[in-house]
């Protein structure tokens, strides 16, 4: 696992090289675990659990004392650093100490008031330290997977898929929203997730509509779509699924809509390889979504990068353009959403491979409960 690391670190080395910086400070939690394997949570985001220092000869992990013992398991590759007197005043030391003249930084973490508090400490100690931002400096290696990290996702995307079937065969009518929500997630805990990867999304009837709803106390019916979005999270790595189900007899509007949804996400997927654009997939979906008379239905982008972080690169999207490459991990989530009425969505993690998509999920796409 060490060697891992040192591979990571040594391509960060690199690309500071080729920007001309002789620091990084490293302070997003996911990017923090991908080079060091140190697993602390900041949880609030004014709130952290350390930081990374990188130099040309060394790296610190600077964190305080709850993660001391912590950060010496989990980061050996790294010297620890506890502060006692605040982040700012312990990187201006470092700065001094390891002759830090141009720092590196994620420009997407550091807040206004966390920039100004490390130029007033490096201006106290008179020191001429010049602080560059940086976007997706360490973001842009954790876009291509390793086969390790695929295995990990796919472990993850298991736990999630067994409960839902489990899950997804006791519903009936007048169970809430929140009742199976609830269900879903203690029973990713229970089959060994460490997390969840985000908040389980349960919506029925109208509530569907929205991508992104949160479970209520309203009660499922018969026959009105039945929207699931979850995910698992196992060893840091996260799945993410949607399936929308229907309990009895749907009508033949959900009819409708979920079987142009459904040919949506398969001719997407069937595009997806190696050297096409992320563009080009997500307008698979969405001119066939739009050709069947629902334009303007399906707003958001087809689909996002998983890893570390649910939400990652690469997008694909309208308004984003990347040339896919082999080890890509994406989803493929297209949704048609009415207003009054309700939604639908379907998402598949797959990855990016030379000739064609491999895709992780065994989960039906069947929307009958007695099929799934």
């Amino acid at each position: 696992m060490s060697q891992i690391f040192r591979d990571r670190l040594s391509e960060v080395r690199n690309r500071m090289s080729q920007n001309a910086i002789d620091a990084l400070l490293v302070m997003t939690e996911e990017n923090r675990r991908y080079l060091s394997g140190f697993t602390g949570e900041d949880h609030h985001f004014d709130e952290s659990a350390g930081v990374l220092i990188i130099t040309a000869d060394s790296q610190v992990l600077a964190t305080d004392s709850r993660f001391e013992l912590q950060a010496q398991q989990e980061a050996p590759l790294f010297e620890t650093i506890i502060y006692r007197n605040g982040l700012s005043k312990e990187l201006a030391a470092l700065a001094a100490k390891l002759s830090i003249r141009k720092m590196g930084f994620e420009s997407v973490r550091v807040s206004v008031q966390q920039h100004r508090n490390f130029l007033k400490e490096l201006d106290a100690n008179s020191q001429k330290v010049e602080l560059i931002p940086f976007e997706e400096f360490v973001e842009s290696l954790r876009v291509i997977k390793s086969e390790d990290e695929i295995q990990k996702t796919a472990k993850a995307l298991h736990i999630a898929e067994e409960v839902y079937r489990h899950v997804v065969k006791t519903l009936k009518p007048g169970m809430s929203e929140k009742q199976i929500a609830w269900a879903m997630e203690m029973g990713m805990r229970q089959a060994g997730a460490d997390a969840l990867s985000f908040p389980v999304i349960v919506a029925a009837g109208p509530n569907s509509a929205l991508p992104h709803a949160i479970p209520s106390d309203r009660e499922i019916q018969a026959g009105e779509p039945i929207l699931f979005d979850w995910g698992a999270k196992l060893n840091g790595y996260c799945s993410d699924t949607s399936r929308t189900v229907v309990i009895g007899s749907p009508d033949d509007t959900f009819k409708q809509v979920y079987r142009t949804t459904l040919d949506a996400q398969q001719k997407a997927i069937a595009a997806i390889k190696s050297g096409i654009s992320s563009k080009d997939v997500d307008a698979k979906a969405r001119d066939h979504i739009h050709q069947n008379g629902y334009e303007g239905k399906f707003g958001h982008g087809l689909g996002h990068g998983t890893g570390l972080a649910v939400h990652e690169a690469p997008r694909l999207s309208p308004l984003r353009e990347t040339v896919l490459q082999e080890g890509m991990l994406v989803t493929v989530e297209p949704g048609i959403y009415l207003p009054g009425w309700g939604g639908v969505r379907i998402e598949n993690q797959v990855v990016v491979e030379a000739d064609g998509p491999r895709v992780l999920n065994h989960l039906s796409t069947s929307c009958f409960i007695d099929q799934i």
